[in-house]
């Protein structure tokens, strides 16, 4: 098989593998498409540490059945089905134990960032069977690429504790900006205003029906207030820096709470004197529960007309270095960049 490998810090290369097969408990993945994760990019770029030379990286992806390994039986999956995977893997003993809050268990490991794991910028991929996730066969199958993303959202407006019906600010409308919009969608919420410098990105929120704003133009609380006739009533930092966490405790009303999912800093200045009189809730978000993957997945699986939105172009495998470059070097594609590996 084919796959795109970390080769150095700031450069990928597409080399051939061993193929891999289906172990006792597996599904094996023919990938079909992948997305350029921002995770991914601090990993090709060296960033944030949790990538290495050689690895194999790649989490959020779609494709179809190839094999099916010993103990699989009676899965209901076949040949050919069109699935995703949930790329938070739980030991097998530490299931029970860890139901519904599956990315707390401290043996987990994650596709595409732990680094023993060859990954879905390959094109074959065995994933234990309770990480997979079947996908209707008629869905543009492009968008089973979406899940992830999506899940990390889900997960997020959950923490959030939004409720239908509530205005809610978004710090940041990159990627996972725009999957908290379709989970606030999910939610029943309609009033919705992101923040963001750049002007495709405003735009793209505008196409899922949020209301935007250029944090340029004028202090990021006062617009919020303007948009919203009051402050927000919760806030999502899908950005995670300094400016964006103030912007959220400023723009949230009295009691609210702010949810920290964007990693765009390892560490953060807090005015804890604002969190403290104003009595907000700062609440951290990461990946998500099986369950939120579940929800997530459904709701790619009935083809919402807001997906393909998203996805800003898709290239062939040899074609991912320069699209992991191009990103790398912020040429502002304001989506998601998808590889195909179609075999």
């Amino acid at each position: 098989m084919k796959a795109l490998v970390l080769q150095d810090f700031g450069q990928m290369v597409v080399r051939e593998l061993p193929d891999p097969t289906a172990g006792p408990g597996e599904v094996l993945v023919s990938v079909v498409a992948t997305g350029i994760c921002g995770s991914d990019l601090h990993g090709y770029t060296g960033e944030n540490g949790r990538r290495a030379p050689g690895q194999v990286m790649g989490h959020e992806s779609v494709g179809t059945v190839a094999a099916l390994g010993p103990g699989t039986d009676g899965a209901g999956l076949a040949i050919g089905d069109v699935v995703t995977f949930n790329p938070v893997v739980v030991p097998e003993d530490a299931v029970e134990e860890y139901a519904g809050r599956e990315q707390m268990c401290p043996d987990k490991y994650v596709i595409g960032v732990a680094q023993h794991v060859v990954s879905s910028f390959a094109q074959l991929l065995p994933v234990p069977l309770r990480n997979v996730v079947a996908l209707p066969a008629d869905m543009p199958v492009e968008h089973g690429a979406l899940v992830e993303p999506l899940a990390v959202a889900v997960h997020a407006v959950r923490r959030a504790g939004v409720q239908p019906g509530q205005a809610v600010f978004v710090a940041g409308a990159g990627p996972i900006g725009q999957s908290v919009v379709l989970a606030l969608l999910m939610a029943g919420v309609q009033r919705i205003v992101v923040s963001d410098v750049d002007a495709g990105r405003r735009q793209l929120v505008e196409q899922l029906g949020a209301r935007s704003l250029d944090p340029t133009a004028g202090p990021v609380p006062d617009q919020v207030r303007a948009a919203l006739d009051g402050p927000a009533e919760v806030s999502i930092d899908a950005v995670g820096i300094d400016r964006t966490v103030a912007d959220c405790l400023l723009s949230t009303r009295l009691g609210g709470a702010v949810c920290l999912v964007g990693m765009g800093s390892p560490q953060l200045a807090l005015d804890a004197y604002r969190i403290s009189v104003d009595e907000h809730t700062l609440v951290g978000s990461f990946t998500y529960s099986s369950a939120d993957f579940a929800d997530a997945a459904a709701w790619v699986g009935s083809a919402p007309a807001q997906a393909a939105a998203l996805i800003s172009r898709s290239v062939p495998l040899a074609d991912g270095p320069e699209a992991f470059a191009a990103l790398a070097r912020h040429d502002g594609t304001p989506g998601k960049v998808l590889v195909r590996l179609d075999r």
